[in-house]
């Protein structure tokens, strides 16, 4: 991601239902698979500005991770240097079986070798850990809006389920998020396909919506991405899974 991404994340959000809501629930799945204890540690890959990690703080021993500069200059200003990673020689440096939890919030999408990032997981997180990941859906709505966040996929339920192998994972749940909207968005994004002058103008995630919306439509993203009603379809993926 470039500069102004990480500008707009930071504008938006503390207050947008799609950024807000994605972390509530991320909070809420872990909480129900396994309730962290206070030296439980969580490693949150590809940690943006800081702001789900922050969030959790206060439960569990939080680690933060990225690669990219603008990322690692603002987690520097809210974490402890020793709680601020990046990789070294392609790999994570944490050891082996060393953490509880990690999550990959909105990251897989971003990486040339995602099999390769979830083989990363097994090896650091220990035998009941907890894995959260999410991720765009549905190649579908693929549009400029993914190159320009340089996205290399986006992603069905099978696949995202593949990339977790059984010999390492207990998988326990996966599902489609952000359902209700996806007829607007795929209309949308159809719309855009061959306009060059559609693609400049303003997305939904950039702007916060007017109250009364923007808590309707929090509540039911949350809501949804608890079900474990399986969706046919969506704007997103949630999967949780379990270390053997």
């Amino acid at each position: 991601m470039d500069t102004a991404e990480y500008e707009n994340l930071a504008r938006v959000e503390h207050a947008h239902w799609y950024y807000v809501g994605k972390r509530e629930f991320v909070r809420r799945w872990i909480q129900r698979v396994r309730p962290p204890a206070k030296t439980d540690r969580l490693l949150d890959c590809g940690a943006g500005t800081g702001i789900f990690a922050d969030e959790m703080r206060d439960r569990c021993d939080v680690t933060v991770m990225d690669t990219f500069a603008e990322s690692l200059a603002m987690l520097r200003q809210r974490f402890p240097a020793d709680r601020v990673i990046t990789l070294e020689n392609g790999e994570v440096p944490l050891a082996d079986h060393s953490i509880e939890y990690v999550t990959a919030l909105d990251v897989l999408e971003h990486v040339p070798d995602d099999r390769a990032v979830v083989k990363g997981f097994a090896r650091m997180v220990k035998s009941g850990g907890v894995a959260v990941v999410t991720v765009p859906a549905s190649m579908a709505l693929w549009s400029d809006w993914d190159v320009g966040l340089q996205h290399y996929r986006r992603y069905d339920r099978a696949q995202l389920i593949d990339l977790f192998p059984a010999a390492d994972w207990h998988l326990e749940h996966a599902n489609y998020t952000n359902v209700p909207v996806f007829p607007l968005v795929w209309l949308i994004r159809r719309w855009q396909r061959g306009r060059p002058a559609a693609a400049a103008t303003t997305r939904a995630e950039d702007k916060v919506p007017p109250a009364p919306i923007n808590a309707l439509l929090r509540w039911q993203f949350v809501r949804l991405a608890m079900s474990r009603t399986p969706m046919p379809f969506g704007v997103s993926l949630v999967l949780v899974a379990r270390r053997r």
